[in-house]
């Protein structure tokens, strides 16, 4: 049991209230007697031998601590004597090491000392030998005939006949003329070999693509006066064979990419060899390629589309250079790196000299050809059309008089419906002008940039806006029949106005995408699109409201002519349908009415809705105060009334508030020409008629055939 105890003791971690539960459920099943009776005295029992064992393994467990805590003590013991030596030991070890530095920095002191004293000594010796050999170098040039040192004949001591002709060159310069002319001119002449040779040898090793020797050349070349002409050789070198695809421009990064990992392992000065060697390829690989692909200047379209593909290209390999860090973006002159504006100009070469003019020629050839094409196309040869208020006099006088002689004397020509404008042609004229704008923007220096601009814009307002829809308007406005006209006037006019207001906002939109980006201050170029687009509205509304007339004038004419006095005053039953001359202008009135709603939209829309609506009910309005109603001709006047609005406000269209706001009020007076006597007074204080002035109720209940008959005017006494 005792070691039962012991492990449950030991556990991790130990709960004594788990441990007394478990010791009870134990002695509850040792005690447990029959019917699940327990034996008390056998729990305490139980429990009482428990506690004894418990307190035996509590004092086996403190003797047992006692002789671990004691076991300890003796090990710590050994162990702080063990660490006591230990440090003993490192004390001795620090001192010992101390005394060996002191030694080795006085031995190394000792060893820069003697060092030192041996070079002072060594370096006279040096100078003296070089200087001795200098001399006999020296000697042989001085004496007659050829040199014949084995120095400066044998090529594999090359560079070090290099050092030395550079060191006599340098001497011979300090000689008096007179007396060394001659060996002045023989070192000049070695050194001139020596310099050539050492190019040579250097391309030789370029070809061979040896590095190291490269770099021990270039290092040698550089006290050389021809060090120039080495980096000019390593360049044509480089250059060679390359860049004669059909497109040079993607070829150009990876050849400097290429060239510059050499040119940094090679010479001592690469930042300056390689805008060298990127100079070398836009001053006369790209300068060339591009004179030659614009030689052809007889294609004006193709040379400025190859003028822009060049330029942009030679821009594009710009920014490559620029991007990998081989070309400066701004540059520094001091310092000789390259710009990349001078670099793009240099490519050029002048190309773009005079281009704006080559520009604004092209786009007017192009407009012109365009609008050619589109009226020979139509057949139509254009006019001269004369405008002013006189000449609109003169249309009108001639057009009432032709009409009531039955003589066409102002030859009104509508065409047949064309409006003589054309989106396809508009969008292809809007895309030849975007295509030169973009090419103004990218060739035009900042000075040239304004005026090219202003002229581009005048030359696509002129052919576009002046030659093609303000032509067509004051075509459409002259194919307007005059209003006196007794047939139903075929008004074409609200297709131009449909046409026009979207050949306009093609004209604005690309205004703004493609004028403005080119203009910095842009008050001018929005000056005359304002001026010419407020041209175009002028005409546009002059035109919609001769329209306007036309319509309502023959409407006038049409009910003057045909409504009869019998049509409201019929004797006998009849059907109360609308009259025929209103069904006759309902029917032209459905059919003006979805032409307006199909081509207009917007403020348009609404203004000419409005305006029409007016005018027909004033001519309606007044048509009816022409006639005597009895009761049956009541009905009809007000299913022409319904007829009527519906016509201008119905069928399912929007019209503006007004305009139902006045048909309403027609209707309501129709009504005054309807109801019993007795009730007059009662609608004429109705909500629709109450805020019309009484003497218009007075005029329309007169109109009524039983006005008189019925004594109606008591009836209205308590509306004056």
């Amino acid at each position: 049991m005792m070691n039962q105890y012991l492990k449950e003791l030991e556990q991790d971690p130990f709960d004594p209230d788990e441990f007394v539960e478990r010791m009870v459920r134990r002695s509850m099943q040792e005690s447990r007697l029959k019917d699940d009776q327990f034996d008390p005295e056998m729990i305490h029992d139980i429990f009482t031998q428990a506690i004894q064992d418990l307190k035996v393994l509590q004092e086996r467990q403190e003797r047992k601590c006692a002789r671990l805590e004691q076991a300890v003590q003796e090990e710590e013991k050994i162990y702080a004597a063990k660490l006591a030596e230990i440090m003993d030991q490192h004390s001795h070890c620090v001192n010992v090491f101390s005394s060996l530095d002191e030694r080795m920095s006085r031995c190394g002191g000792k060893a820069l000392d003697v060092g030192e004293k041996l070079g002072a000594a060594r370096a006279p010796r040096a100078r003296a030998a070089a200087a001795r050999d200098l001399l006999s170098h020296l000697a042989n040039f001085l004496s007659p005939g050829p040199v014949l040192t084995d120095l400066f004949n044998d090529p594999n001591k090359l560079n070090e006949a290099a050092d030395v002709i550079q060191k006599l060159y340098t001497i011979a310069q300090e000689l008096p003329p007179d007396k060394f002319e001659v060996a002045k001119k023989k070192i000049e002449a070695k050194y001139d070999e020596i310099e050539r040779n050492l190019i040579e040898e250097f391309v030789k090793a370029q070809n061979q693509n040896n590095i190291a020797k490269m770099k021990d050349i270039a290092n040698i070349m550089t006290n050389f006066k021809g060090y120039s002409q080495c980096v000019d050789a390593y360049i044509e070198t480089s250059q060679m064979n390359t860049l004669l695809g059909k497109d040079i421009f993607v070829a150009v990064l990876p050849l400097c990419k290429k060239n510059y990992t050499v040119i940094s392992n090679v010479f001592p000065n690469p930042d300056q060899v390689m805008s060298k060697f990127v100079l070398n390829i836009f001053h006369l690989k790209l300068q060339k390629y591009i004179q030659t692909k614009l030689a052809d200047k007889n294609d004006l379209e193709k040379y400025l589309r190859n003028l822009y593909d060049m330029y942009t290209s030679t821009q594009k390999v710009c920014d490559e250079l620029v991007e990998a860090n081989l070309v400066a973006a701004d540059g520094n002159t001091s310092s000789g790196d390259l710009r990349r504006e001078a670099l793009v100009n240099g490519a050029m070469a002048g190309a773009t000299d005079g281009y704006p003019a080559l520009e604004i020629r092209r786009l007017k050839a192009v407009f012109s050809n365009a609008l050619n094409a589109y009226y020979n196309e139509k057949q139509h040869v254009k006019k001269q059309i004369q405008g002013g208020g006189f000449q609109e006099l003169r249309r009108d006088l001639q057009a009432v008089i032709g009409t009531r002689a039955n003589i066409n004397i102002a030859q009104i020509e509508n065409y047949g419906g064309e409006t003589f404008l054309s989106e396809q042609l508009v969008q292809k004229m809007l895309n030849d002008s975007k295509t030169s704008f973009t090419r103004c923007k990218t060739l035009c220096t900042p000075n040239e940039l304004p005026g090219t601009t202003i002229a581009l814009l005048d030359v696509l307002i002129q052919h576009l806006l002046i030659e093609h829809v303000d032509y067509a308007l004051d075509l459409g406005l002259q194919s307007i029949p005059i209003a006196e006209n007794k047939s139903p006037p075929q008004i074409y006019f609200f297709d131009t106005v449909n046409q026009a207001n979207k050949i306009v906002k093609l004209f604005a939109e690309h205004f703004q995408e493609s004028v403005l980006p080119c203009m910095s201050k842009q008050g001018e170029c929005i000056q005359r699109k304002n001026t010419i687009t407020e041209q175009l509205e002028n005409k546009l509304d002059a035109g919609l409201e001769r329209a306007i007339a036309a319509i309502v004038g023959w409407v006038k004419l049409h009910l003057q002519t045909e409504q009869k006095k019998t049509d409201f005053k019929p004797e006998g039953d009849i059907d109360t349908l609308a009259s025929p001359a209103c069904i006759a202008v309902v029917s032209y009135l459905n059919t003006v009415m979805d032409k307006i709603h199909s081509e207009l939209e917007g403020e348009n829309l609404n203004s000419v809705s409005l305006e029409l609506a007016v005018r027909l009910h004033r001519v309606i309005y007044e048509h009816l105060q022409n006639f005597q109603f009895n009761s049956a001709g009541a009905m009809i006047a007000i299913c022409d009334v319904k007829e009527y609005r519906s016509a201008v406000c119905g069928r399912g269209r929007s019209a503006p508030a007004p305009a139902h706001a006045l048909f309403d009020a027609l209707h309501a007076l129709c009504n005054l020409l309807l109801v019993k006597p007795e009730n007059l007074h009662q609608v004429c204080e109705g909500e629709t008629l109450a805020e019309l002035d009484h003497s218009i109720l007075h005029n329309f209940i007169q109109l009524r055939s039983d006005y008189k008959s019925h004594k109606l005017s008591s009836f209205l006494k308590g509306l004056s």
